[in-house]
């Protein structure tokens, strides 16, 4: 029987492999480069960092041995950049830009609009947010407006109020319409990429803001379809919550005229890292059309016996009249960074348009 092998941890994109190959591309473009030097600090204590921890170590290494001044470090990153086989990687580049070039705003802003085409400089123009936040947005104001979609979506992805792996943005927090004008420029992105971070920050928003997102999407038109997808991805929270406004903006503000009929999950006891597969139906009780979206909760057991649920999407659908639709999702009950599970009755919520309609049940063993 095939035994499932467990993914390498993502620290190890910047592996002492990695690190060698940093070391031989920078060689390449930079002849005087030090690489024995860079290699022993970059890779000094490399086991116990974390992933944003050895990307930081990356660019620190590099400042460390490049004999040069900001702007001259500059071209020579610029000329690296492209021969790097790792996006994720060349996040360090935008990070030695934010450490080291806070006193040096314009070309510290090219910089990042060039390395952003190659990964991403979302966790680095936050520092130059925080700075200067009226400068730093009105540059991303015009990245906004920019041909390439990676420079399009750093001009949200990097102003989220709560991107995760890096400190919030507690202005716009406070006041999401400070970035509004950015937003506005992207609401109908042709860019999958920039579409998801538009929808992403606005998710975000909803956390602190639920009303001023709400008004927002209400103002925009949906006819058009990448606005539609932006509106219902940025309501995702909301629509878990059953908010009535979020679910009406999609179309599924009604209360649901179904049944749930055959609820089940199995197997019924589990140990921890196997699957379970919850299968229902929802049968229509009346003739028209309805458009619903179905979710399912988990009442996850706490160390401490009690419960806390946690929502997730499964369906939107239009159900036609007396029709009946069946519905499955299979889940591995494993561990995460973010979740610890505990032996117990896990129950199992079917929710239709924000309404808890029909309940079951698992066990996981101790």
């Amino acid at each position: 029987m095939a035994v499932d092998q467990p993914a390498p941890a993502l620290k190890e994109i910047f592996n002492a492999e990695r690190l060698k190959h940093i070391a031989t591309e920078m060689t390449a473009v930079y002849p005087d480069f030090n690489a024995k030097a860079f290699l022993k600090l970059a890779n000094d204590g490399l086991a116990e960092l974390s992933i944003m921890q050895r990307m930081a170590r990356v660019s620190e290494s590099l400042h460390a041995v490049l004999p040069l001044g900001f702007d001259e470090s500059l071209e020579v990153l610029r000329a690296l950049a492209p021969r790097l086989n790792s996006g994720f990687v060349s996040i360090s580049l935008p990070h030695y830009v934010a450490t080291y070039g806070a006193h040096a705003f314009e070309p510290s802003m090219a910089a990042l609009k060039y390395f952003t085409t190659f990964g991403s400089a979302e966790f680095a123009i936050r520092y130059f947010l925080r700075s200067d936040l009226k400068r730093a947005l009105a540059v991303m104001h015009d990245w906004s407006l920019d041909e390439n979609e990676h420079v399009r979506r750093l001009a949200s992805e990097g102003c989220r109020p709560r991107l995760p792996w890096s400190f919030r943005l507690e202005q716009i927090q406070a006041d999401p319409s400070l970035a509004a004008a950015i937003l506005d420029n992207l609401k109908a992105d042709a860019s999958l990429y920039v579409r998801k971070s538009v929808a992403n920050h606005l998710n975000d928003i909803t956390k602190d803001h639920p009303e001023w997102v709400l008004d927002l999407i209400e103002g925009w038109s949906l006819e058009n379809r990448h606005t539609a997808w932006i509106a219902r991805h940025a309501l995702r929270s909301l629509i878990k919550q059953g908010n009535q406004r979020a679910l009406a903006i999609i179309g599924a503000g009604g209360k649901p005229e179904v049944e749930i009929i055959d609820v089940n999950v199995e197997p019924a006891v589990i140990g921890l890292g196997e699957k379970v597969t919850l299968s229902f139906s929802v049968k229509s009780t009346v003739e028209d059309s309805q458009r619903l979206v179905i979710d399912y909760a988990i009442d996850y057991v706490k160390a401490n016996g009690s419960t806390s649920a946690k929502v997730f999407k499964l369906k939107a659908l239009t159900l036609p009249g007396q029709a009946t639709a069946l519905l499955s999702r299979r889940q591995h009950i494993k561990e995460f960074t973010t979740r610890k599970h505990y032996a117990g009755r896990h129950a199992v919520h079917v929710l239709v348009n924000g309404e808890r309609l029909a309940s079951t049940a698992f066990e996981i063993l101790p």
